[in-house]
C-alpha cells in the first residue's frame, strides 16, 4: 500500500506538536496563519493515516530512576516474539530489531530496584532462545526524551518556533517524588497526551481544576514531558540505524554534544560498557547515511570505533499500540 502524502503544513504541525504536544489548535493555527478547523482536520488525518500519537511520559532522570540499554542477541526465529513480549511491559520505552532481525535493542526504565532485578536477573536470563544479554546503564542523555527529533525540522520559521515554544521547566534541583494521583495522571497521559481535562477527571478521579493544576506542576518540574510518536519513513527518512561508538573518555562529552547538534540524530546517550556512546540515526537513504558516517561521524575527534547496525523494524516506540486496540 502506498504511503499517504504529507505536505508542508503537515510537516509544520508535526514539528509544532513536538515542541508542545498540548498546545491548543487555536494557538498553532494563529502561528501558522490558518484556521483552527484546518489544524484540527490535519491532526485527525495525521492520526488516522500516519499513526501520529501525542503522549505524556515520565522523565526517568528527574524521578531518580535508572535507565538501561539492553542488547539481546536471539535465535533468528525468536527475536520478534521476544520483542513483542518485552513491548507489553510498562517499563520498556523503545525496542528495535537490528542485525538482520537477530538482535534486540531495548531501553528499559524499571521503577524500583526490585523491578530491575526481576527483569534483568529473573525474566531475561530465563527466557528461552536469548543467546546473549548485555545490560548497559544510561549515564547521560545528550539528545532525546523531551528533545524530540521532529523538533529539528526546518519547516517552521524562527517566529513560529518562538510562538509555539513549550512552557519553561524549572532547573533540576533534585529527585522528584510522585504520589498515587500523579502516577494516575501520567498513566492517563501516556495513552493520550492531549486528553482534555474532563477526560483526565474521568480517568483519574481528580477534579478538572486539580488535574489541570497537577499537570502544570508535573510539566513545570520536568517530571512529565509531552512527546510524539510518528513514523519518520512517512516523511521520507527510510534509513534507520543504531550506532555503538567507542569514544576516548576525555572526548565523550564533546562528541556527545556534537551528535546532539546533528540533524540526523534522534537519540544519543553515554553508557557503560566497551562501547560508551549509543545513538539512533535517521537518514533519507543509504547515500545520505554514507555521507553522514563518512563526513560527520568520521570528522569527530576522539571516536575510536563505530559499529553500525541497520534497524530492521521498530517494535515499540514510547507506547505499545496493541494495548489500545
Amino acid at each position: 500500500m502506498e504511503s499517504p502524502s504529507f505536505d508542508e503544513l503537515d510537516h509544520k504541525l508535526i514539528q509544532a506538536l513536538q515542541l508542545d504536544g498540548r498546545a491548543p489548535f487555536s494557538r498553532i493555527a494563529a502561528a501558522f496563519g490558518v484556521s483552527d478547523q484546518t489544524i484540527a482536520r490535519r491532526y485527525r488525518r495525521l492520526r488516522a493515516d500516519g499513526g501520529l500519537r501525542v503522549l505524556g511520559l515520565a522523565d526517568a532522570d528527574r524521578l531518580g530512576r535508572t535507565r538501561w540499554l539492553l542488547r539481546l542477541r536471539c535465535a533468528p526465529d525468536a527475536a520478534e516474539p521476544i520483542a513483542k513480549a518485552l513491548a507489553r511491559r510498562p517499563d520498556t520505552k523503545w525496542i528495535g530489531l537490528t542485525s538482520g532481525g537477530t538482535e534486540l535493542v531495548c531501553i528499559a526504565e524499571p521503577r524500583t530496584e526490585d523491578d530491575q532485578a526481576a527483569l534483568m536477573l529473573g525474566k531475561l536470563p530465563r527466557t528461552p532462545r536469548i543467546l546473549e544479554i548485555s545490560a548497559l546503564c544510561l549515564l547521560h542523555t545528550f539528545y532525546g526524551g523531551r528533545l524530540g527529533w521532529f523538533a529539528k525540522g526546518d519547516g517552521m520559521s524562527p517566529a513560529e518556533v518562538e510562538a509555539l515554544a513549550p512552557p519553561p521547566v524549572d532547573p533540576f534541583t533534585g529527585t522528584i517524588g510522585l504520589d498515587a494521583e500523579d502516577e494516575a495522571l501520567i498513566d492517563a497521559l501516556s495513552r493520550d497526551g492531549r486528553a482534555t481535562y474532563p477526560e483526565l477527571q474521568q480517568a483519574t478521579g481528580l477534579s478538572e481544576s486539580a488535574a489541570k493544576r497537577r499537570l502544570e506542576q508535573l510539566r513545570r518540574t520536568g517530571a512529565l514531558f509531552i512527546d510524539i510518536q510518528f513514523d519518520a519513513v512517512q516523511l521520507g527518512y527510510r534509513a534507520h540505524v543504531v550506532l555503538w561508538l567507542t569514544v576516548r573518555p576525555s572526548a565523550l562529552s564533546t562528541v556527545g554534544q556534537a551528535l546532539a547538534d546533528h540533524a540526523e540524530i534522534a537519540f544519543a546517550c553515554a553508557t557503560t560498557g566497551s562501547s560508551n556512546l549509543f545513538a539512533v540515526v535517521l537518514c533519507r537513504d543509504t547515500a545520505h547515511l554514507y555521507r553522514y558516517l563518512s563526513e560527520k561521524i568520521g570528522a569527530l575527534d576522539g571516536v575510536q570505533h563505530v559499529e553500525t547496525a541497520p534497524s530492521v523494524r521498530r517494535v515499540k516506540h514510547l507506547a505499545y499500540e496493541e494495548r489500545r486496540r
